[in-house]
């Protein structure tokens, strides 16, 4: 297949390129390369015959329609939003023109595309969003593809709209769609503004590593190349117009992410203190979201995926690439305003 991934040089879009192309498919990356976006992420495959890259705004139309029209893809897989919820907090502008209007942009531009070209069943819009559309959740249950959508944060409330605007090009007008929403990503590559990443960088720094609160917030954690194998799949197999939850099958609360990330640390890059004397607990976000936890069922039981790496595993991965990665991530950092923690009264 020739797929348009949109945000490509992202955490999550690049791991979806590296597999795609490993995989054979033939790749259009269009990405507006924000601060979080790093091209660096995709040198392995960059000069790979199936590979282009397109540097565009999914808010631009005429440039999008371009893309289209020059590219002719036979699947978009579309990645690009803001992420941060800290940032949400601080200016939900951006997230509101990225993740509601940027998607509703491209959907018309794959729309006319599809439709001048005689709306071929193969062409499939796949969407990918996150679990926190559907909320928070207590000390039990797990949220399935029938929860509610029920978003607490400008981030979560703009993903929630551009899954709706999907669900109605599918329904309106016949587009052809599948949306997946994840569980929390981490693995290589991650954008060092993110906990995991700043748990380990700071933990290097010799600086506090703060937690929210009192770290009792509890995630299920999906190593990233788990994640674009998930979404390779549900592009191939998924039924039209099928939402697919995507989990790790990883539930733990960040303070013990936390310490198991010093314990790792300890063991890999040893210093005269434990680096748990570094954890920092300060005010929490505001609607910080209890609990996620998905049920992968569906996905296990249609299209027979489930994820290959354990949390013990991915940690142990994530940290061993961030000691063996320095010259990545510190070029990241040393971008102005990278690594801030926002959003925190």
């Amino acid at each position: 297949m020739k797929i348009l991934v949109t945000g490509g040089a992202g955490f999550i879009g690049s791991a979806v390129v590296r597999q795609a192309i490993a995989a054979d498919h033939e790749v259009v990356n269009l990405d507006k390369l924000t601060y979080a976006a790093c091209l660096e992420n995709l040198n392995s495959v960059k000069d790979a015959p199936g590979y282009s890259f397109e540097q565009v705004d999914i808010c631009d139309a005429a440039e999008v329609a371009r893309v289209f029209e020059t590219h002719k893809p036979d699947a978009v897989m579309h990645l690009a939003a803001e992420s941060h919820v800290d940032r949400s907090i601080d200016g939900p502008k951006d997230f509101l023109e990225t993740n509601i209007m940027g998607t509703f942009t491209l959907l018309q531009a794959a729309l006319s595309y599809w439709t001048a070209r005689g709306k071929p069943e193969r062409f499939r819009f796949h969407h990918i969003s996150t679990d926190e559309v559907y909320g928070t959740l207590g000390t039990d249950g797990q949220f399935t593809e029938e929860t509610p959508y029920a978003p607490n944060s400008p981030y979560s409330a703009s993903k929630a709209s551009s899954d709706h605007l999907v669900r109605a090009w599918g329904e309106t007008y016949g587009l052809p769609f599948v949306l997946t929403n994840c569980s929390n990503n981490y693995g290589p590559y991650h954008f060092p503004e993110k906990l995991i990443p700043v748990v380990i960088l700071n933990a290097l720094a010799g600086k506090d590593i703060p937690v929210y609160g009192k770290g009792e917030n509890v995630r299920d954690w999906l190593y990233v190349e788990d994640h674009a194998d998930a979404l390779l799949t549900v592009l191939q197999k998924g039924e039209n117009a099928r939402t697919y939850n995507i989990g790790g099958e990883n539930e733990a609360r960040n303070i013990d992410i936390v310490t198991m990330i010093c314990a790792l640390l300890d063991e890999l890059r040893p210093k005269s203190k434990p680096y748990a004397e570094q954890i920092t607990y300060v005010t929490d976000r505001p609607g910080h979201d209890l609990r996620y936890a998905i049920d992968p069922e569906r996905i296990r039981s249609e299209l027979g995926w489930r994820p290959s790496v354990t949390l013990e595993q991915g940690l142990e991965r994530t940290v061993k690439w961030y000691l063996e990665n320095e010259d990545w991530w510190r070029a990241l950092q040393n971008r102005q305003g990278v690594g801030e923690r926002l959003g925190k009264g």
